[in-house]
């Protein structure tokens, strides 16, 4: 059975059981806690939580989900994956145990001839928690289970939470039993790869309190409604229905693992390592499309930095295998036939999709060459100081720093001859994970106590009327100090006030929230800022101006109208912006983040490089004339596939209801799911200028606008900028930049004279310096500390030059130049104190640790820098100790 039939008799299973059917969310979800969707549950942690109604009290979904702790692993086993589907049914108190678990069964066992999967249910055992005698007995009772194939299992293996205080309960395992050729008898307590783990069920009735992840924290009572969260992993199925060994020979997975075998003209299966390659790339290219997909670019943080290791890894696996040619488009274009029926964005994103993996794989194919060479510097020295052990911290800089893979270390080590401390680089990269987890861990928080917001959610959800009004009269249903409820607030307090209507907008979309006022009869309040909780309820933050306010008061909400003329301004503008940015570079340069105020707009856009002036020039141009055209603005009202047929644009990680609004401008030319607020005709925008484009990230650019009166008032600055530069040029407006290229030029030419007269001086110092040398054993030893702040580039020329001034006979120079709190220094040799055995390079060591510092250089010319200027007498002192002493070994070798 193919996977796509498999998910088909998932969803058409729960939706006959009367299930609401939602489609996958984006895998990135706004969640503090999550770098990316890891379960299918993710999404409904809202309606879980309390913090939103579920829009359905059964619901079912296909979720997919990318979990990245073990990237390192992925290859080397066949358990290992970064990215799968989830196939989940949830009720929110609806049924409990004794349907999910009947449903489950049901699925599982029913022949395929009727809908099921058609598994043999005397190859199923199952496991429920230590003490959950119920699930225990309803196994028996609806599935006909023996005891001995049910197993109970501790808290570690059978105990759900978020990892964090709040829902949680036990939970029930399905595994199947693939039998004696995979692995031991006796049931998942005993071998997890015989008998495959299919299907978790939890049963979510309890509240946790604060402690570890996985124990030692307390169980504070029942939650009033218990839920049902359950996740069947697609793949794993998959495998079973296929008869294949493992998830990388399933239908979905197979194909890319073919194309390798293509382009590298090697077999899956005929080498154990090749075969670790070809896993690591079927796996890798998965989660890398999906997530550029849902707007993930490579980058050097966070998810970008996931992103990156996943797709390097991928590039790194092909040329292990022989591939020498760009990879990376090419499973792309696997990937999208196989995922696309299950994911249409990825057929419709695909030329954005392609272009980031082509920018990312052409930086790091740079990147290669680039470290190849730090590689062989690194080598070179450690050759030079005649050891055969590159150490730990080189190879985890290269790592680290430079995106250099360590396997490629380890192996063009073994090509030069040397070996890798890797317990020094895996020491290193355990450090660097456990920083980076204490991190996540304190980033890391529980969902707080939000009894007093559900509180007020079921009050009924805010209405927001700003669409249509600045002005609205309004009932008080609540005050929040603190965290908790109160009754009144008075004059100097900072509270949250909940309406059950306002025409205030909360901050979301890119969009700041409303400026404006609340007031009674009494009072009058400030409102500071307007956020939305479980998207339903708007809450304000205010500052009690004057009076005092109650629950339950009359009130009016009001908008400040002048901020709302510039917040229309600067989110319609945003929109015309995007468009013209997709008319002039293309479709894929897609929005991937906003933010707008009045006057002002923010749009981050995926693109690989910098922009022209031209093309910045040209995106003003289109944006004004869609400003001067008065295009309509028109708001439609439909669900999500309404808004795919449109064509309409959703955002990179946004969550949407049932009902989305699609905003146009234009009608086709701007369409956009959007909530903000807007202008009613384009010419309400008023100018745009385009003030800045910068980069954020790899594969993300930056532009930024003024529009309205701000626009005005920019251009205004620039013209006053213009007028005074020209008079004080006493030249004409337009013959500003003519007069200045010609000043910069003199200036130029006038810097170029400047340091020739310095160089000059330079030469004629050398001569000085060369006269200063003293005699040791016959060598003439110039070492000398130079002016403070002389640069190191000042240095290195004026010893070469006082080498050439000590002519043919045996030389050593060594200058050490201090600026501020740091220390450059050069070692130079002429060719008879070479002949001498006097190497540059040599020599470094045994003053370095005197000025804080070390170096390194050829045996005519060493250079370094050290961070203890008051060692450098201390340095020079010890020059002249080691030269001493090289002579004298030297001289006494010979003798001998």
């Amino acid at each position: 059975m193919q996977t796509h039939e498999i998910i088909k008799r998932f969803r058409e299973h729960f939706e006959n059981a009367g299930h609401k059917y939602v489609p996958s969310a984006s895998l990135l979800l706004d969640d503090p806690n999550l770098l990316f969707v890891n379960a299918g549950m993710v999404p409904f942690k809202p309606y879980f939580l309390g913090e939103a109604p579920p829009p359905a009290p059964r619901m079912t979904s296909i979720q997919k989900c990318v979990r990245t702790p073990d990237i390192d692993e992925v290859g080397k086993t066949t358990r290992h994956n970064t990215f799968f589907q989830m196939a989940g049914n949830f009720s929110f108190g609806d049924y409990f145990k004794e349907d999910a678990i009947r449903l489950a069964w049901d699925l599982v066992t029913r022949p395929q001839a009727d809908g099921g999967y058609g598994l043999d249910p005397e190859r199923i055992w199952v496991t429920v928690y230590l003490d959950d005698d119920e699930a225990a007995g309803l196994w028996q009772k609806v599935a006909g289970l023996p005891p001995e194939r049910i197993q109970r299992r501790d808290i570690e293996d059978n105990y759900w939470s978020m990892g964090v205080p709040g829902p949680c309960g036990p939970c029930s395992e399905i595994y199947y039993d693939r039998g004696p050729a995979f692995g031991e008898e006796g049931g998942p307590v005993v071998d997890e790869d015989r008998y495959l783990e299919i299907w978790n069920l939890v049963f979510m009735q309890n509240v946790r309190g604060e402690g570890g992840a996985k124990r030692d924290y307390p169980i504070l009572g029942e939650l009033p409604d218990k839920n049902i969260d359950t996740g069947m992993g697609v793949e794993r199925v998959a495998m079973l229905l296929q008869d294949v060994d493992n998830v990388y020979e399933t239908d979905l997975v197979r194909t890319v693992i073919t194309k390798a075998e293509q382009l590298s003209g090697r077999q899956y299966g005929a080498d154990a390592t090749d075969d670790v390659r070809f896993r690591v790339i079927a796996d890798h290219a998965r989660s890398g499309v999906l997530l550029v997909g849902d707007g993930v670019t490579p980058g050097n943080e966070a998810r970008g930095y996931v992103l990156r290791r996943l797709l390097r890894r991928i590039v790194r696996s092909a040329r292990l295998l022989g591939v020498t040619e760009p990879v990376l488009v090419r499973f792309a274009e696997v990937v999208r036939d196989a995922m696309g029926p299950s994911y249409p964005e990825l057929v419709s994103g695909f030329a954005r999709i392609q272009q980031v993996l082509k920018a990312e794989e052409d930086t790091f194919l740079r990147t290669l060459d680039a470290g190849s060479r730090i590689f062989e510097t690194a080598a070179g020295q450690v050759k030079a100081d005649g050891r055969a052990t590159l150490p730990g911290d080189q190879a985890f800089q290269l790592h680290d720093t430079y995106g250099f893979p360590f396997d490629l270390t380890l192996e063009m080590a073994a090509e030069a001859g040397l070996t890798v401390d890797e317990d020094g680089f895996r020491k290193l990269m355990a450090e660097q994970r456990a920083r980076a987890k204490a991190d996540a861990a304190g980033k890391k928080t529980g969902h707080g106590d939000q009894t007093v917001y559900r509180e007020l959610l079921e009050l009924g959800a805010t209405e927001f009327t700003g669409y249509t009004e600045l002005a609205s009269e309004a009932t008080l249903r609540g005050i929040v100090s603190g965290g908790k409820r109160v009754k009144s607030a008075r004059e100097g307090d900072i509270v949250e006030v909940v309406l059950d209507r306002t025409p205030l907008y909360a901050e979301s979309g890119g969009q700041e929230s409303d400026a404006g006022t609340i007031v009674t009869a009494d009072a009058e309040l400030e409102v500071v800022d307007v956020q939305k909780v479980a998207r339903k309820l708007w809450v304000h933050q205010v500052r009690v101006v004057s009076g005092e306010i109650a629950e339950g008061e009359h009130v009016e909400a009001r908008v400040d109208p002048e901020w709302r003329v510039g917040a229309r301004q600067g989110h319609s503008g945003t929109h015309v912006v995007h468009a013209a940015l997709r008319q002039v570079l293309g479709p894929s340069a897609l929005q991937s983040g906003s933010y707008n105020k009045p006057g002002y707009l923010r749009l981050d856009f995926a693109w690989t490089g910098g922009l022209s002036e031209q093309a910045r020039s040209e995106i003003e141009e289109v944006s004004n004339l869609a400003v001067r055209k008065d295009l309509p603005v028109q708001v439609v009202y439909t669900d999500m596939g309404g808004a795919q047929e449109m064509g309409a644009v959703a955002l990179f990680g946004e969550t949407y209801d049932e009902t989305v609004r699609v905003v146009e401008i234009g009608g086709p030319w701007s369409r956009e799911l959007c909530g903000g607020t807007h202008v009613e005709h384009s010419s309400q925008i008023g100018p745009i200028t385009v003030i800045g484009e910068s980069s954020v990230g790899s594969g993300v650019r930056r532009l930024e606008a003024y529009v309205g009166i701000e626009a005005f008032k920019y251009l205004a600055q620039e013209r006053a900028l213009v007028q005074n530069v020209a008079a004080m040029l006493k030249v004409p407006d337009a013959e500003v930049p003519a007069r200045v290229e010609a000043l910069v030029e003199r200036l130029r030419v006038a810097e170029k004279e400047l340091e020739k007269v310095r160089a000059a001086q330079l030469v004629a110092n050398a001569g000085s310096l060369a006269e200063q040398a003293l005699d040791v054993r016959g060598v003439s030893l110039v070492a000398l500390r130079l002016p403070e702040g002389t640069s190191g580039a000042d240095v290195r020329t004026i010893a070469g030059e006082v080498r050439n001034r000590l002519g043919d006979k045996p030389g050593v120079v060594g200058l050490f130049a201090p600026d501020g709190d740091k220390v450059s220094f050069v070692v130079a040799t002429t060719s008879a104190a070479r002949d001498l055995g006097l190497a540059a390079g040599k020599l470094v060591p045994a003053f370095a640790p005197a000025v804080g510092g070390r170096g390194g250089g050829k045996p005519d010319l060493a250079q370094g820098g050290g961070t203890n200027p008051a060692g450098v007498d201390e340095a020079v002192a010890a020059l002249r100790a080691e030269v001493d002493r090289a002579l004298e070994a030297g001289r006494s070798a010979s003798s001998r």
